[in-house]
C-alpha cells in the first residue's frame, strides 16, 4: 500500500521550499526588458523589491535564467542609493530525482515497485552528475548509473519509484542568485538587476514576391521581413519590452577574458524606455530594432513578428556565366597555376540567375536590414505563388545594393573552351585564347554577364576580343552579351601574361 503520509510530507516539503525560494521575485510593476543578440545570448533587465535593514542583508532571487553568466550581473538602485555587494552566489542545480538521490547516498529509502508493494533500498551510488560536468567532458561511462542495495544484493538502476522523506534545507526549485548586501540607506526600494545570459537568439527572414514590371524590363518585388525569436533560456519573461541587436558583436567564449558584449550590456542597462512604435536605429556600431509592444516570451517558445514591408521595389534580374571551374585547384599557388596547362580548362555549363536591388528610400525600402534568408516567389499563370529560390544576405546598411543568386537558369546555358595556349618560359610570357558560347532557349532576349578570371598572372592584357569588356578588379574581366531569343552568341578573346 502506498505510504500516503510520506507522499503528503513530500508535497508539503516542496510547497514550503517553493515559498522559501520565492521570497524575492521580479517586480510586476516594472516589466522586464530584453535585448536579444543574433549570436545566441541576450541582456535582461528586471526589477525586484528590496527591504534592507542596517547591517548585512541576505537576499535571494529565484527564477534567474538558466544560462546566466554570473560575472555579468549588475545589481543597483536606479535612484542612486549606495548598494554594496559583499557576496554573490549563483545556484543552478534545481531539485531533481537524481539530485535528491545524491542527498541520501549511504542511506536507505523506500521504493514503490507497484501500487501496494514497497521495498527498502540503500543508495550506494546516486548516479547524479552535475550538468556542468557534462559540458566539460568529465563524466566517465557508467558513472551516471545508480547502484542500489536491496536485501543485501547490489543492483544497477532503481528498483522502483523512490519515495523521499523530505527535502534538504538548501534545496532550490529554480536557478537562484543569493546576495549578502549592505547599504547606508536602509528601507524599501525597487532594485534593478541586469545580466548577460545564453539561450536566446533571433533571426531575420524575408519573403519576396517577384512580378514583371509592365513599364520596363526590370522586376518588381514585394518584400515582407519577419523576425523569429527563440527562447531556450529556461525562464519565461512576462510582458517584456524587447529590442533586437543586429551586428557582429565580439562575444568572448567561456574561459577567455571579459567581452565587449559586457560593455554593451552596461550601456543597454542604462538605456531609456522603448519607443512607442516599431523603430530601427543605429547604436554604437550596430543597429537596434524595437518591437512595437510588450510581449510575453515563454521558455522554449518560438515567436515571430513582422518588422519591415516594401512594395513595388525595382529590381534587376541578372544572368551571370562564370565558366571556369577552378575550385578544385584551391590549394594551388601562382607558380603551379602557370605551370599546369590544364588549369581552368574545365567548363561549367550553368548560368546563374541573380536579383539585384538597392536598399534605398527611393526604392520603397531604405531600412538597415539584418542578415537573414531571402525567399523568392513568383506567381504562375494561374495566380498561385511558386517558390523560385532562396539565399542569404549579410547585414546590409541603408542605400547599399543587394545582389543574391536565386539558382541556375534552365533555358540559358554556357560553354567555355580554350582554343590556343602558347608559353615562352625563358622570356617569361604566355598567350591563352578562349571561346565562350552562350545559348538562349527563351522566347525573349537575355543579357548575360560573362565573367572571366585572368588567373595565370598579375600582369595581363587582352590583345584580342570579339566584344567590349570591363575590368572589374585586378584579375577579372566581364563581357556583357545580349543573346537573342532561341539564339546563340560566341565571345572570343586572347590574354597575354607576363611575369
Amino acid at each position: 500500500m502506498v505510504n500516503i503520509k510520506t507522499l503528503m510530507l513530500i508535497a508539503l516539503s516542496l510547497c514550503g521550499a517553493g515559498m522559501a525560494q520565492e521570497k524575492t521575485t521580479a517586480d510586476d510593476s516594472h516589466p522586464p526588458a530584453l535585448t536579444i543578440y543574433n549570436q545566441n545570448f541576450f541582456v535582461a533587465r528586471e526589477y525586484l523589491p528590496l527591504d534592507l535593514a542596517s547591517g548585512v542583508n541576505h537576499v535571494q532571487y529565484a527564477g534567474i535564467a538558466a544560462h546566466l553568466e554570473p560575472d555579468s550581473v549588475i545589481l543597483r538602485d536606479p535612484a542612486g542609493r549606495s548598494l554594496q555587494i559583499l557576496e554573490q552566489n549563483y545556484r543552478n542545480d534545481p531539485i531533481s530525482q537524481e539530485l535528491l538521490l545524491s542527498f541520501y547516498e549511504g542511506k536507505a529509502i523506500e521504493f514503490q515497485i507497484q501500487p501496494g508493494q514497497i521495498v527498502k533500498g540503500k543508495i550506494i551510488r546516486s548516479g547524479y552528475v552535475p550538468s556542468s560536468s557534462y559540458a566539460q567532458g568529465y563524466p566517465q561511462p557508467g558513472y551516471g548509473q545508480p547502484i542500489i542495495e536491496v536485501d543485501g544484493v547490489l543492483r544497477f538502476g532503481l528498483p522502483g519509484l523512490p519515495l523521499f522523506p523530505a527535502l534538504t534545507g538548501d534545496s532550490i526549485l529554480k536557478p537562484t542568485l543569493n546576495w549578502a548586501l549592505q547599504t547606508n540607506s536602509p528601507g524599501k526600494f525597487d532594485a534593478e538587476i541586469s545580466y548577460v545570459s545564453g539561450g536566446m537568439s533571433w533571426q531575420a527572414d524575408y519573403n519576396l514576391v517577384v512580378s514583371d514590371n509592365p513599364a520596363g524590363k526590370s522586376d518588381l518585388l514585394d518584400l515582407v521581413g519577419w523576425i523569429t525569436m527563440r527562447n531556450q533560456s529556461g525562464k519565461t519573461f512576462e510582458n517584456a519590452n524587447i529590442k533586437l541587436m543586429a551586428g557582429d558583436v565580439n562575444k568572448i567564449q567561456p574561459g577567455t577574458p571579459a567581452s565587449r558584449a559586457y560593455g554593451a550590456m552596461k550601456a543597454m542597462a542604462a538605456d531609456e524606455a522603448m519607443a512607442p512604435v516599431v523603430t530601427e536605429k543605429s547604436f554604437d556600431e550596430f543597429h537596434l530594432y524595437t518591437l512595437d509592444r510588450a510581449t510575453t516570451l515563454h521558455d522554449q517558445e518560438t515567436k515571430q513578428v513582422e518588422f519591415v514591408q516594401g512594395m513595388a521595389i525595382h529590381a534587376q534580374r541578372i544572368y551571370v556565366y562564370d565558366g571556369a571551374q577552378v575550385a578544385q585547384y584551391g590549394y594551388y599557388n601562382l607558380e603551379q597555376i602557370r605551370q599546369d596547362s590544364s588549369y581552368g580548362t574545365a567548363s561549367n555549363p550553368k548560368v546563374w540567375v541573380m536579383e539585384e536591388f538597392k536598399n534605398a528610400d527611393t526604392n520603397h525600402l531604405g531600412i538597415a536590414l539584418p542578415k537573414g534568408k531571402l525567399r523568392f516567389y513568383r506567381r504562375d499563370t494561374d495566380g498561385h505563388l511558386e517558390f523560385v529560390g532562396e539565399n542569404m544576405i549579410d547585414h546590409t546598411p541603408k542605400d547599399e545594393m543587394i545582389r543574391v543568386s536565386t539558382g541556375n537558369a534552365f533555358d540559358v546555358v554556357g560553354e567555355r573552351k580554350r582554343t590556343n595556349y602558347h608559353v615562352e618560359s625563358s622570356q617569361r610570357w604566355m598567350d591563352e585564347s578562349f571561346e565562350i558560347r552562350l545559348r538562349n532557349h527563351k522566347k525573349t532576349a537575355v543579357t548575360v554577364r560573362a565573367v572571366e578570371h585572368l588567373y595565370r598572372g598579375a600582369n595581363w592584357r587582352l590583345t584580342e576580343q570579339s566584344d567590349p569588356s570591363k575590368k572589374t578588379d585586378a584579375q577579372t574581366a566581364e563581357f556583357s552579351i545580349t543573346v537573342p531569343p532561341d539564339g546563340e552568341r560566341v565571345v572570343t578573346y586572347t590574354v597575354h601574361y607576363s611575369w
